[in-house]
């Protein structure tokens, strides 16, 4: 079975990479779905909170879409079997416990049939990435966008936290997927760029203050960091985000693939929009199957 889904696999990463050159062409004859289980893990950067349509068989409170990039992937593959317990604001601990009263842990979904499982996990563990940024926004306003204010207040504390617990969780996390469905592709994609690569600001918009934005990054970098090093021992194929890069919540409409806090176009800020998920849809497609 998981022979039949690389072949899938290759041709969807083929589409994902030309579509844009083929739109004048004529559409070709669909391939008949194939066999195969894929279930989609995660948080809301998985669950594409904020993005409409929502998916209405989802629990409200997960927030989850059914444009966010794991429905993407499996249109892309037209797998025959798909389930997505995505869920916004879900850390690691949500894999094994549940998450809200009806939100069952989201490790339950995976079994011995399951083909491929995509994730995207770790950004909420210990309040490491959006609860960081609006930390940091929150000293950003109170000094009018001057300083670093967040990094003087929070110091070193949300890497050695990344490092030292949100590491282990996110591996104990995939070698637990693993010996759930040991014949499975499992992969893990990175969370997109949020702020400027080149550390300036927006501050009508992502209100950070301007010597704060270089924190942030390297806050976010250390995530990705320690998720492809879960990735590599684990066995796990790492989706980077790094392309990403100069498509940051500062950036205007079409080029942006995150939304910013104030004035942006998803009902939940400082996430991916519609183009952020197919993009990330396009990186899985791509890197799957090898």
């Amino acid at each position: 079975m998981v022979r039949i889904f690389r072949s899938r696999f290759a041709a969807a990463a083929v589409a994902a990479c030309t579509m844009a050159v083929a739109v004048a062409t004529a559409v070709p004859a669909q391939a008949d779905p194939i066999t195969g289980s894929y279930v989609a893990l995660g948080d809301s950067y998985s669950a594409g909170s904020g993005i409409l349509p929502p998916d209405f068989t989802a629990n409200p409170l997960c927030a989850r879409t059914t444009r966010n990039y794991p429905n993407l992937v499996a249109d892309a593959l037209r797998v025959d079997s798909f389930t997505d317990v995505t869920c916004g604001n879900a850390d690691t601990r949500h894999f094994y416990e549940n998450q809200h009263p009806s939100v069952a842990p989201q490790l339950d979904a995976v079994t011995s049939d399951t083909d491929l499982v995509t994730l995207t996990i770790g950004g909420n563990d210990n309040g490491t990435l959006i609860k960081t940024i609006a930390a940091c926004m929150s000293s950003g306003m109170f000094t009018f966008g001057l300083g670093s204010p967040c990094k003087t207040f929070y110091g070193d504390r949300f890497t050695e936290d990344i490092t030292n617990k949100t590491y282990p969780a996110v591996k104990k996390v995939l070698e637990d997927i693993h010996a759930k469905a040991p014949s499975a592709e499992v992969a893990i994609v990175a969370y997109p760029q949020v702020m400027p690569e080149d550390n300036s600001n927006c501050f009508l918009t992502m209100p950070i203050a301007k010597g704060d934005v270089a924190y942030i990054n390297n806050i976010q970098d250390t995530l990705n960091g320690v998720i492809e090093r879960a990735a590599t021992e684990t066995g796990t194929t790492f989706v980077d985000m790094s392309h990403s890069i100069g498509h940051d919540a500062c950036k205007p409409v079409g080029t942006r693939w995150v939304e910013p806090a104030l004035w942006g176009l998803n009902t939940v800020p400082v996430h991916p929009n519609a183009l952020g998920m197919q993009k990330m849809a396009d990186a899985v497609l791509v890197n799957i199957g090898g």
